[in-house]
């Protein structure tokens, strides 16, 4: 099982981390150990001071694929989860004016959250056509519609294909809208999708 996150898929959240929105899309790595499902709470890391929420909606592929058309893209997926690519952000900063690699502030044990799937069967709209937001003590700090994705989930999964060959099992972090900020030990953070609770849990 692969963890692939999109960087800069949504203009503003672009325009907030001071960067030009890409012309393609571009994809890094987490590993399996920081895959962290559905927890009810969240040790802050002691290696950083500012750890750092970014919501976004997680795609499961659910069979092996290469070089896949973009008009068969859809046929690779039919669930969808809340995700939160958490960021230890004063690493990444380092390790970027550094002009080195920035694995160990977003590929820590338990960096990426993540919900349970729900098909979107049974939510009842296509996959670019939903909103989802994140709360912090009942302050909503992050809010979207995938319409305002640069590029859809069906041309990351026919780009990627291109390159990497997609197992079952994979999961996709489709990118992260404006609003990332840190969060910090008493906090309680709520995700929902279409208005439904998908994703609670406190930092301790």
């Amino acid at each position: 099982m692969n963890i692939f996150c999109v960087v800069r898929n949504y203009a503003p959240h672009a325009v907030e981390m001071k960067s030009a929105p890409p012309v393609e899309p571009i994809f890094f790595e987490k590993p399996h150990t920081a895959l962290l499902v559905a927890p009810t709470t969240l040790h802050y890391p002691e290696f950083t001071q500012d750890l750092q929420h970014e919501l976004e909606l997680v795609i499961r592929i659910e069979r092996t694929g290469s070089h896949i058309p973009l008009a068969q893209a859809h046929q690779y997926y039919h669930s969808v989860a809340l995700g939160i690519d958490l960021t230890a952000r004063d690493l990444q900063r380092n390790a970027k004016a550094a002009s080195m690699p920035w694995l160990l502030s977003k590929g820590f044990d338990g960096s990426a959250i993540v919900s349970p799937f729900v098909t979107l069967e049974s939510i009842g709209k296509p996959i670019d056509n939903l909103s989802f937001s994140l709360q912090i003590n009942r302050t909503t700090v992050q809010q979207a519609n995938s319409s305002d994705m640069l590029f859809t989930p069906s041309r990351l999964i026919s780009h990627l294909s291109q390159y990497i060959t997609l197992t079952a099992g994979d999961l996709i972090y489709t990118g992260t809208p404006a609003g990332v900020g840190p969060i910090k030990r008493g906090d309680h953070l709520l995700g929902t999708l279409e208005g439904r609770p998908l994703l609670t849990f406190c930092v301790i």
